[in-house]
């Protein structure tokens, strides 16, 4: 673990070092986790949710062009 001291701006901004946003905050977002007197700084995880796509299968007896219906029957609502 390494520590730095950073300066706040009049503001109260704080500069994340380049080579820490580069590896782990790519997309430019971050999370904030508050604690009392504690700040934490975590990437925000991006998730593919197309690896999930086509992965069940389902015997529906609804016509899919009628999305009520597919709710309702997903739902078990009669």
């Amino acid at each position: 673990m390494k520590v730095v001291i950073k300066e706040l701006d009049r503001q109260g901004r704080l500069v994340i070092p380049k080579s820490w946003r580069e590896r782990y905050a790519r997309s430019g977002k971050v999370i904030l986790r508050i604690k009392e007197g504690l700040i934490e700084i975590l990437p925000e995880e991006t998730f593919d949710l197309t690896k999930y796509f086509n992965s069940i299968e389902l015997d529906l007896k609804s016509d899919l062009s009628d999305w009520h219906d597919v709710r309702r029957e997903l739902r078990g609502v009669s």
